[in-house]
């Protein structure tokens, strides 16, 4: 079976080939990310996931699995910021809190289409506005729902607590897509 990954993200691709496994990138360009306002935002994630997947046409050896990941603060879903005002906005909001990340995960074949989400609890230390200004200017995270990179300085200084997969908080719950592929797909053996 010929897996796909339908990703720009250089840390999914990087977490699935951590797994050994063969796979090749393809992205399908376009594809409309919003969601029912009346969706819970804890399935937001999973139905973006779906929607990336029903866009791909699988051929008969081919599992595709696309991925879209949300930072949650009560019921405030955090996307990717457009600019550095409105990162500035975000890390505040999970500034001296707990928030949650969930990614979705689809995986796609000729016959069969499963998706799942994983969360994670990540807690904040409260963040001085130097901090966040020193993380924006250099760190420039407008790639990353919630403004942040837990695997770089921000993560570093400022989390203190973390309840559930370090992966999934870096957009991949990589031990999950292991698990889905090994058990369900029966494609990964070792």
């Amino acid at each position: 079976m010929k897996i796909i990954l339908s990703s720009n993200s250089p840390r999914r691709r990087e977490l699935l080939a951590g797994l050994g496994i063969d796979f090749e990138v393809k992205v399908i360009e376009g594809v409309d990310e919003s969601y029912p306002d009346t969706l819970p935002s804890k399935d937001v994630a999973e139905y973006i996931a779906r929607e990336k997947a029903a866009a791909y046409e699988v051929a008969d050896d081919e599992l595709v699995i696309t991925a879209d990941t949300v930072v949650i603060v009560g019921d405030d879903i955090l996307g990717k910021p457009h600019d550095a005002a409105e990162a500035h906005v975000m890390l505040r909001k999970i500034s001296g809190r707990t928030h949650h990340v969930v990614t979705g995960v689809c995986m796609k074949t000729k016959r069969e289409q499963h998706s799942f989400s994983v969360v994670t609890g990540v807690t904040f230390k409260e963040l001085t506005d130097a901090e966040i200004d020193y993380y924006i200017e250099h760190y420039k995270p407008f790639d990353k729902a919630g403004a942040y990179g837990i695997q770089e300085w921000i993560g570093y200084i400022g989390v203190t607590g973390l309840d559930g997969s370090y992966y999934n908080v870096m957009g991949f719950p990589v031990q999950r897509v292991y698990a889905e592929l090994t058990n369900r797909f029966k494609i990964v053996q070792y």
